[in-house]
């Protein structure tokens, strides 16, 4: 019996993302050959982690890149959003398939240099738009390919981000700001606009989009709130509170890996605080270090006139998605866990369990899509079948100009055609 070789695997990029890919690559028999961490810290838990693992840390990407042999079969290129396209670009060069941390890139420019470079050099490239790969989706998508409701008419669609999560992503961290990352319809519902293309399987043709920053802002400051939350007589009753917040998810195992290692190595009591002393995560949220928007709507219209709401939100509960999807002959509801279908011709309802686990954060791996995506991304790696992975390179570019167009219409207060966009082009 021939043993199977391990695809071997190199980390660009080992913060909370980067790692929990490693995890489940290892988990599926993968191998780590090779990481790029410039964080001291992050570089030590990463290599204690991974110690047996035959891991060797490099300076740069630019280093394996340069290697007279590949030391890895593919990489997963998870670094900060700005920072994806050149080790992206030159490992697609090299050899190196790619899986690559969502949005590709910020810009349509940088994306297409990605996409023409993996192309030209004939290597896999994924990105990481976990939300296709799960159980939840793979079912809704089978309903709605064998005509269950019919003919699909129109989806309504939230994505729920939780009062803290935001907080925590969007105000206090990475991507508080457009101008280190890029603007939050791109940096976390890339996802969802993604999605939205899969299940309703149709081009686009228009697109609209209004929002704001109505919350997170200095005018919303309570008159008694100070700079830092350690400090703050509103600690313990602010809905904000990052004292409240990260003190309240230690001893939590699942939480400690997400977000606790985000604000600190050393996931102790006392680690946290003088995390939230020294770091931007224990900082007042309406002090204005923030400027993407809090809440926003996009409306798109599909060939053939279908038509799809999609509301993204900080002001709920950290949760799955939300979906209800009408067609002529029935609906469907989700909540990431649970599908009702009802079918108009016998007025009757039915509901439809798929395969979930954990929560809908990334610290469970959006309830198993984390893990299926990986176990995709290997798979075609070692056999070549690239059919298992659920979108090409040329698709995910297409879905991001979805979300790059929706931002012009909301900033512009205009309806955007693809087509009139493509042809400007």
């Amino acid at each position: 019996m021939t043993a199977v070789v391990p695809t071997r695997l190199v980390i660009i990029g080992a913060g909370s993302r980067g790692t929990g890919y490693a995890r489940r690559a290892v988990a599926e028999g993968a191998m780590i050959t090779a990481v790029v961490e410039p964080d001291a810290a992050r570089l030590r838990a990463f290599l204690a982690e991974f110690s047996e693992q035959p891991v060797i840390a490099h300076d740069t990407w630019q280093q394996i890149a340069a290697q007279p042999t590949r030391i890895a079969d593919a990489v997963v290129v998870s670094t900060p959003d700005r920072l994806h396209a050149e080790p992206a670009i030159g490992l697609a060069r090299a050899g190196y398939h790619l899986l690559l941390e969502k949005p590709m890139a910020p810009t349509e420019e940088e994306s297409t240099r990605i996409v023409a470079a993996a192309e030209d050099a004939g290597v896999m490239l994924a990105v990481c738009h976990v939300m296709r790969y799960s159980s939840y989706s793979q079912t809704l998508k089978k309903l709605l390919d064998e005509g269950t409701i019919g003919r699909l008419v129109s989806v309504e669609h939230l994505e729920p981000i939780g009062w803290w999560h935001f907080a925590h992503s969007y105000v206090r961290g990475n991507w508080a700001r457009e101008e280190d990352s890029g603007p939050m319809l791109l940096t976390k519902s890339s996802h969802d606009i993604d999605w939205l293309s899969y299940i309703v399987g149709l081009p686009v043709e228009r697109v609209s989009s209004f929002g704001s920053l109505l919350h997170f802002r200095p005018e919303s400051k309570p008159a008694n709130a100070t700079a830092r939350c350690l400090d703050c007589p509103l600690q313990n009753t602010c809905a904000y509170s990052a004292t409240k917040i990260y003190r309240g998810f230690l001893g939590d195992a699942t939480f400690e890996r997400w977000p606790l290692a985000v604000l600190t190595t050393d996931v102790t009591a006392s680690g946290v605080d003088r995390a939230l002393r020294d770091g931007p995560y224990g900082r007042c949220v309406f002090d204005g270090q923030n400027d993407v928007v809090d809440h926003q709507v996009v409306n798109i219209e599909y060939q053939g006139g279908v038509t799809a709401s999609f509301t993204v939100t900080a002001f709920t509960e950290l949760d799955f998605r939300k979906t209800r999807l009408f067609g002529t002959a029935g609906s469907i509801e989700g909540d990431g866990r649970t599908l009702i279908v009802h079918e108009f011709s016998t007025d009757h309802k039915y509901e439809v369990f798929p395969e979930s686990y954990g929560n809908a954060s990334a610290a469970d791996g959006h309830g198993g899509a984390d893990d299926a995506l990986v176990r995709a991304f290997l798979h075609a790696v070692r056999t070549g079948d690239r059919s298992v992975l659920l979108s090409g390179p040329e698709e995910s570019l297409t879905t991001h100009r979805v979300v790059w167009l929706a931002e012009q219409a909301r900033r512009d207060n205009v309806v955007m055609s693809v087509a009139q966009a493509a042809s400007a082009l």
